[in-house]
This record gives C-alpha cells, structure tokens and sequence, in this order.
C-alpha cells in the first residue's frame, strides 16, 4: 500500500486527485493540505510514501516544500502538479523531475507514480529559480523536522560550518552559506558584521561597548533577547545613518 500526502490550494484539483487515484489500487491517501506549510506539517505526522505538490500555492509554494521535505526520515517521493507553466516544465524536463500538467490523466498518474523517486539535492538546487523567497527554515533536530518562520527570526549568524538562527525563544542550527543567505533574503536582514545579518525590524538602538579587547565598538541592541551584535567598522555608517 503507498500512502500518499496532496498538496493544492484548490479543492477541485484535490478532489479530482482524489478521485483518480481511488482507480488506482494499493493507493491511501493519508492528509490532504491547503499550501506547502501545511503540507510539511502533515508530512512529519503522516510520513507519506509520495507527496503530490503544487507548485504555485499561499504562504509557501510546493518547490519550498519539496526542499523541506528533503529532510525528513524517510525521504518521501515527489511528484510536482502544475497548470502550464513552461519555465518550470523546462526545469523539470532538463533534470528528470516528475511532474503532472493539469489536467491531470489517470494514465499519466498511474505512470508518474510507477517511477516516482525521492529529489536529489542536483535537483533540488535546480528547482531554486522558480522558488520565491523562503517563508520558513527547516531545522533538523533529533530526528524530528521543525519549521521556523523567516519573520521571527531575530539573526543569522556564521559559526564554523554551520548558522545559528536566532528566535527570542531559542537558537537552531542550519548548515547554509551565510552568503548565499544574503543573496535571498537581502532585503529582510542587514549585514552588521561579516559573520551576522540582523532583521531591521528587531534592532531597538546601537550603542558604544566595551569588547573584549577592552575597546568600544558600536553594537546592535535588539528586540526580545538581552544579547547584542557587533558591527564592523565597514558597517558603522549604519549607525550615523539613523
């Protein structure tokens, strides 16, 4: 029996995969979800065998998901259903990646699911483009997956190989390139310093400090916790600036 995770923002198109896959035997649909975060959410409960998504859903489309869902224990095939859309049809086809163009046959369906297969991250990171900018970080903790919202993050800051992402209740760990992270969320964070980018919103003020040199640096004050960040000397102007 394979279990089976849909994903639409539409409740006609659910119903018909609905519909569809109840012609084809050995199938159990165990959740159907409303957008991509509600997809992962139902995913770490429900551990699908096969993960039908969308691509183009609210608060956080199926390319999204489908990165998060690389995380989870085990992997879950993917199968992307889309209306036609030829940028992502010629990223799928160039990378050997499943997808259903609706309206969706049962044929096709019954053969996308003959081979369907959990992403690779080549993939993955191929898929990228037609990605919006992430709603959530995944965190891979202690075998189970959590979802952090981009919005309550306070900082992202560089430790050896891996970021902390800082929330007023606690620190995650995510191995991601802070650079890279930059390039994505540019316009939510603020480089301060070269190993940390700040959201705006959570700075309160900046003030001089001593460091630990016994030397005053200008430092961020932030929303929520009691700890501050440094800025560099390249950065100051953001001081001067408000």
């Amino acid at each position: 029996m394979l279990t089976i995770l849909i994903a639409d923002d539409e409740a006609p198109a659910r119903n018909r995969l609905r519909d569809l896959l109840g012609n084809i035997a050995e199938m159990h649909i165990v959740a159907e979800a409303k957008n991509g975060k509600q997809a992962i959410d139902l995913a770490i409960q429900t551990k699908p065998d096969l993960m039908l998504l969308d691509i183009r859903m609210p608060l956080m489309d199926g390319i999204e998901a489908a990165q998060h869902a690389q995380k989870l224990e085990p992997k879950p095939h993917i199968i992307f259903t889309t209306a036609f859309d030829a940028y992502a049809i010629k990223a799928f086809d160039l990378n050997a990646i499943d997808y259903l163009l609706k309206p969706i046959r049962l044929e096709r369906l019954q053969t996308a699911i003959d081979k369907a297969q959990a992403l690779k991250p080549k993939q993955i990171e191929a898929l990228k483009p037609l990605q919006k900018i992430r709603s959530h970080f995944s965190i891979h903790e202690r075998g189970r997956v959590i979802l952090i919202p981009v919005e309550q993050v306070i900082y992202l800051r560089a430790e050896l190989k891996y970021i902390t992402v800082r929330t007023v209740e606690r620190e995650y760990l995510i191995e991601e390139s802070l650079t890279h992270l930059e390039t994505e969320f540019g316009e939510r964070f603020l480089r301060l310093h070269r190993n940390c980018l700040v959201a705006p919103l959570f700075i309160t003020g900046y003030e001089k400090r001593l460091n630990e040199a016994n030397e005053e640096r200008w430092v961020a004050l932030l929303k929520g916790v009691s700890e501050t960040v440094a800025i560099s000397r390249r950065q100051q102007h953001l001081v001067r600036e408000t």
